[in-house]
């Protein structure tokens, strides 16, 4: 199985998968993302794009990945990955389907003024707020209101910890 954790840059989604990943057994963490950098490396390069899931590699890339990876340890994939595009999460959900395996999806959601204070307050990933995860706000809001809620399984993170929010969507997928 798959239990994947979508939302919007900076939604939590990659701490939050470590924390799904302690309280599910027999799970690992896969970032979909490094496909994405996989691509990004390939020399003289791929055309120009503003984000590598518009490269048609992509998403069968990530859907055959995520298939090898559990033929060869079984258990669940907890993917974090933001997918905005609805054509390109159609491609990848029915890529999966195509090998019966079975997809939990889960949105990190909170309301633009909490997502705009977590990108601004985070000096993890960088000294400055980050303009490529501000940038994706708008997209998800627009994503949120025409396809995304209504595919997945929504956890409002607006007053919880990450550790509330891994232990929702454990007990969801276990119960």
């Amino acid at each position: 199985m798959i239990i994947w954790i979508n939302g919007t840059h900076g939604a939590g989604k990659t701490t939050t998968s470590a924390l799904v990943q302690r309280l599910i057994p027999d799970s690992q963490v896969f970032n979909a993302e490094k496909v994405g950098e996989t691509l990004m490396d390939i020399t003289p390069g791929l055309p120009a794009t503003d984000n590598f899931q518009h490269w048609p590699p992509w998403r069968p890339l990530v859907v055959e990945t995520a298939r090898r990876v559990l033929d060869y340890t079984g258990g669940t994939l907890v993917m974090p990955m933001t997918v905005l595009v609805e054509e390109y999460w159609r491609e990848i959900s029915a890529g999966l389907a195509r090998y019966d395996i079975p997809v939990r999806h889960f949105v990190l959601h909170a309301d633009q003024d909490t997502l705009r204070g977590r990108i601004e307050g985070d000096t993890v990933l960088a000294p400055v707020p980050s303009p490529f995860r501000l940038r994706y706000l708008e997209p998800y809001a627009e994503a949120a209101r025409t396809w995304l809620h209504a595919e997945a399984e929504v956890v409002d993170t607006t007053h919880l910890t990450p550790a509330q929010v891994a232990l929702r969507i454990a007990e969801a997928v276990k119960g």
